[in-house]
């Protein structure tokens, strides 16, 4: 495809823009009706406590019912999203711009508007334009934080079921091609069925919603999160057993130790007490954990997550760069933000943050950094 042909297939149409506020709408709606487990979000900075309706699972089996249905009535087709691919990019990606403006005047207002509203406004427009000024912002009721992570994963999934569904269409369907299905399927139902971690994630409870969390969350975990599946509807791989072997193995260690380090986590904040690896937990000055992974590293769940990545590019083979983009930005994105976790959480605990430094001096991977 040739450069005049990638802007064409880019160009906005009223089409994508309906697939998309249609997407959101349903969200919308479903996350307000359907029943969900309710669950109190951490306290935050400003001294308030959300709560959230877990109910992403049922939203999405949902949605993929409808959606079959729909396609066997021919009222929609399985391939609309890969069909469209580009186009529904720049859509999305004009919607990110479209909502971090509006978020960003909100912020302003609200903070002339009252101090117990008061937002953080750094007085540099690009910052609070990129970090965003509010912490918790909502529409309608709806916590556009939860909200906008929910709507990355879900289109993660439907792009690649939208992908497998192109791929058996041309007849182009490989063995490379359902392994890496497999593996984001499993990931992401995962993702739903644990949703309510999500609440107490250093995304919901400490970053501000800017275009930084908006585009991460609409544009880039959608639309880069499944290019290994666009990569191979173009390019057929064929792994030898052995490589399918170690591709599996790489994703169930990333899998269980990024399932559970965020779950000892989790069940350490609700339950200090709770047992790990069948053991009472060793905690520093009654609040940082270092028992079980969290013993092994700082963010010993950065190392699942990136191991998962890898997983999910390795089908693709090793011909091209191109299918590992997802875990090289994601290997750039976490190291930052472990810098950014180490210096706030060297601020908030000054101290005993330094013993635990020493008590678990790895930062992701043991004995390498």
């Amino acid at each position: 495809m040739d450069l005049s042909s990638i802007v064409i297939s880019s160009i906005t149409s009223w089409t994508s823009v309906g697939l998309l506020l249609g997407f959101f709408g349903y969200l919308g709606i479903a996350g307000s009706i359907l029943p969900g487990k309710i669950v109190p979000g951490a306290n935050l900075s400003d001294g308030t406590r959300l709560h959230y309706r877990c109910n992403g699972l049922i939203s999405l089996v949902l949605l993929i019912g409808l959606l079959l249905i729909g396609a066997w009535m021919n009222f929609v087709s399985l391939t609309a999203i890969s069909d469209r691919g580009l186009e529904l990019l720049s859509t999305t990606f004009i919607f990110s711009v479209i909502v971090t403006l509006l978020l960003y005047v909100s912020g302003c207002k609200s903070n002339a508007r009252s101090a117990s509203l008061k937002p953080h406004i750094s007085g540099n427009i690009i910052d609070d334009w990129w970090f965003g000024i509010q912490l918790n912002p909502n529409f309608l009721g709806v916590d556009l934080k939860f909200f906008f992570v929910r709507a990355g994963m879900m289109g993660w999934l439907l792009i690649n079921l939208s992908v497998l569904a192109k791929s058996v269409q041309d007849a182009n369907l490989s063995q490379s091609m359902i392994l890496y299905q497999i593996f984001c399927v499993i990931y992401i139902m995962d993702y739903f069925f644990y949703e309510e971690y999500m609440t107490s994630t250093w995304d919901i409870i400490a970053e501000r919603l800017g275009f930084m969390l908006v585009f991460g969350d609409l544009v880039w975990i959608p639309f880069t999160f499944s290019i290994q599946g666009w990569w191979l509807l173009s390019n057929k791989v064929e792994l030898p057993t052995a490589a399918i072997v170690v591709n599996c193995c790489v994703f169930v260690i990333g899998y269980l130790v990024f399932r559970g380090a965020n779950k000892q986590k989790h069940d350490f904040k609700k339950n200090p007490k709770a047992l790990i690896w069948g053991q009472p937990p060793k905690v520093i000055a009654g609040k940082l954990l270092v028992s079980g992974y969290w013993g092994i590293a700082r963010h010993c769940n950065y190392l699942g997550d990136l191991l998962l990545a890898l997983s999910f590019s390795l089908p693709c083979g090793i011909s091209s760069p191109v299918p590992y983009l997802y875990p090289i930005y994601l290997l750039i994105l976490l190291i930052w933000r472990e810098r950014r976790d180490e210096a706030r959480c060297a601020e908030k605990y000054k101290e005993v943050w330094a013993e635990y430094r020493r008590a678990v001096p790895w930062r992701i991977l043991p004995y390498i950094y």
